[in-house]
């Protein structure tokens, strides 16, 4: 087992990097990286070397380049040498603008200095000469730019991507002279009343707290870097657009931390277990509220986030897959060619052949003037009623899919020599139905439940999108229709781990139900 179990995670490893390499290849070397501006208004405001320059800072954030500018390079030359006096000293003009002469530009000492760092550390120059008028005077936007360019190729990519996934949070990250006391210890948790891991020089104050929301303990150690996205979220990180609450502000009866033991109550929304170091200086306000330097916090919102919205209406859709589905499947088999068996070939027939979209919208008409129901998330009043009809929706061919397995895999047992042997010895047609083709019918649907519950985390495309679910499913969508890099790196990495975990955990099911699968050389599985 132990040596399956290492083979599979390894194998399973170098999957994962093999498919993530592809998708940055296709992504950043196959699509013509201009695409990423067609719906940017702030590119298409500017024009000449300032939007080359935009450019360039753009291509930087997804991860094409790196790039340095000379007037950064000046900048911070200078700050080295007389600090905050710096822009006073005429050396410091006279360099800033030496690049806005094309002919003399290369005299420059620091020019010079700027191009022999660079190119030293493989950079390409690349020099913006200024675009003016006939009579010499500058076009909009046509500033003369000096700049050093290093293309990133995509293993450089991928190392960094795979060197930044994972970060732990310690007493030592926050840079700061200022904070002397560091720790990390339990505490009794004022806001939950269970204890709590806090921390003080480490970003978040509560490591590992507990709260009334699923999954009800929450971490801060261990952070997953996904990536960030920028034309659609406009630089938040990927796992914060699909963890972050939608929804209203949910205010209750708070006490900021100094009020602790006091009767001092506020009605506010804010969320104390998200407090994060704030290096500003802390206002007369913060300085009577907090007893530390942890003043920046999110809000406690009454919605479900991107991921709770998906993994809720695919689990409740699956548990009445199943539920169903598995019935109906072995009615239809012990009532073979009969009525019931009839009726479930139409609904199968029905729900198969008919394109997804065409009877999601005509459940959601039936559903919506027959029974009243909300057909968008955004107008529903009661929004546990929002929930109703893509979870049905969702379920309808599920329940079709298993019914139609279900009853193949028992027709094909109840032909078996074990069943005429069954019967021979005088077990009833119930008992062999429910201990023996039952039973072995299901070895080849187990494996697929692993799989089944996973997918519920992903969402599903066209049922979210139908009923305005704000939920992960139209994320890679979306990404690939605002050319999102970073959104449609993570959610291959996220779609490609859970499938290879749905794998590996039904290869587990199966062995420990099947008694004829072996994970190992010493002997079966068990039931």
């Amino acid at each position: 087992m132990k040596k399956y179990m290492f083979k599979r995670i390894l194998f399973s490893i170098f999957s994962l990097l093999v498919v993530v390499m592809v998708v940055m290849l296709l992504v950043y070397t196959a699509i013509n990286r201009n695409v990423i501006f067609q719906q940017d208004d702030v590119w298409n405001k500017r024009s000449n070397n300032d939007q080359k320059m935009y450019e360039y800072a753009q291509y930087q954030k997804y991860g094409y380049l790196n790039y340095a500018d000379y007037s950064s390079f000046v900048k911070q030359k200078y700050v080295n040498l007389y600090g905050a006096e710096y822009e006073t000293q005429p050396d410091f003009t006279t360099d800033r603008q030496a690049i806005q002469n094309s002919k003399t530009y290369l005299e420059n000492p620091t020019v010079q200095e700027f191009i022999k760092k660079y190119e030293a550390e493989g950079y390409k120059i690349e020099y913006l000469e200024p675009v003016k008028f006939k009579s010499g005077k500058l076009k909009t936007g046509g500033t003369g730019y000096l700049v050093a360019v290093n293309e990133l190729p995509v293993t450089s990519r991928l190392w960094n991507y795979i060197t930044g996934f994972f970060s732990v949070e310690t007493k030592n990250d926050v840079e700061d002279p200022a904070l002397t006391e560091r720790y990390v210890h339990f505490e009794k948790d004022p806001y939950s009343g269970l204890f709590a891991i806090t921390g003080s020089g480490t970003q978040h104050k509560y490591l590992l707290y507990f709260d009334g929301r699923f999954p009800f303990i929450h971490q801060n150690f261990i952070h997953i870097n996904l990536g960030s996205s920028y034309t659609t979220y406009r630089g938040q990180e990927i796992t914060q657009v699909i963890n972050t609450p939608t929804g209203a502000m949910n205010n209750k009866l708070q006490q900021f931390p100094n009020k602790i033991g006091t009767d001092e109550y506020v009605d506010t929304a804010i969320d104390f277990h998200s407090l994060t170091y704030n290096p500003a200086p802390p206002t007369d306000a913060e300085l009577e509220q907090f007893p530390d330097r942890y003043t920046s916090y999110s809000y406690h919102m009454m919605g479900f986030s991107m991921l709770e919205n998906s993994f809720v209406i695919g689990i409740i859709s699956l548990i009445i897959a199943y539920s169903l589905g598995l019935p109906l499947g072995i009615l239809m088999a012990r009532r073979k060619d009969k009525l019931a068996d009839k009726l479930g070939n139409v609904y199968i027939i029905f729900i198969m052949s008919v394109p997804s979209l065409a009877y999601i919208f005509l459940f959601a008409a039936i559903g919506t003037k027959v029974f009243g129901l909300p057909y968008k998330f955004a107008t529903a009043e009661v929004k546990w009623m929002a929930y109703v009809l893509p979870t049905i929706s969702l379920a309808l061919p599920s329940i079709g899919s298993l019914m139609k397995w279900m009853r193949r895999y028992m027709i094909d047992q109840m032909n078996s020599d074990y069943v005429k042997f069954a019967r021979a010895e005088g077990l009833s047609e119930k008992e062999i139905y429910r201990i023996h083709i039952s039973r072995n019918a299901l070895i080849y649907l187990v494996h697929g439940i692993p799989a089944n519950i996973l997918a519920c985390l992903t969402g599903a495309i066209i049922t979210e999108r139908v009923y305005g679910v704000p939920g992960v499913g139209n994320l890679l969508t979306t990404a690939i229709n605002k050319h999102d890099n970073g959104v449609i790196v993570a959610c291959t990495v996220f779609y490609t781990s859970l499938s290879i975990i749905s794998l590996i955990l039904g290869d587990l099911l199966l062995a420990k139900y099947d008694p004829r699968i072996s994970l190992s050389s010493e002997g079966g599985g068990g039931r």
